[in-house]
């Protein structure tokens, strides 16, 4: 299945597919394990301190986790977050992403979501992607590297 066919719950719960969300403007669709958690709020409040950045280049930002939508809610509320979250409970555009895989944690192997990052165009392809960041520090990176692209498109 082509990945903006995918369904994903927004943050009211209602599904729809990723093309309603990503088509028509540039977008940073990163996947992060779970709501609360300290390296994914990291991640989402220094994208969160950056938005305005991304809203300036015509960018919008949004998170996917397995995380349902209420918790979503909850994440954002406490932690004043300004990026857009959506939920994929099956993990299926993880796994059409390549963001689901393998992860070793204190000798045990299991799967799960690999915190990815992918910059999608206004037609919805991939035009840059990295699987397996680090979360702090990642949000200026990706800022960067959408400068160099929409330095180039414009």
């Amino acid at each position: 299945m082509n990945y903006l066919e995918v369904k994903v719950l927004d943050e009211k719960g209602e599904e729809r597919s990723l093309k309603d969300f990503v088509l028509g403007r540039w977008t940073v669709l990163y996947f992060y394990p779970k709501d609360n958690t300290p390296g994914c709020t990291t991640e989402a409040k220094e994208f969160t301190e950056l938005i305005e950045e991304f809203e300036k280049l015509g960018v919008q930002v949004i998170g996917v986790s397995r995380d349902f939508p209420e918790s979503h809610r909850k994440f954002k509320e406490k932690n004043n977050l300004k990026v857009k979250l959506l939920s994929d409970p099956n993990a299926e555009l993880h796994k059409a992403l390549g963001a689901w895989g393998k992860k070793k944690r204190y000798g045990r192997e299991y799967e799960g979501a690999i915190r990815s990052t992918f910059i999608l165009n206004p037609y919805g392809e991939i035009v840059w992607k990295k699987i397996n960041v680090r979360a702090k520090g990642h949000a200026a990176k990706v800022l960067e590297e959408l400068k160099k692209l929409i330095g180039n498109v414009k």
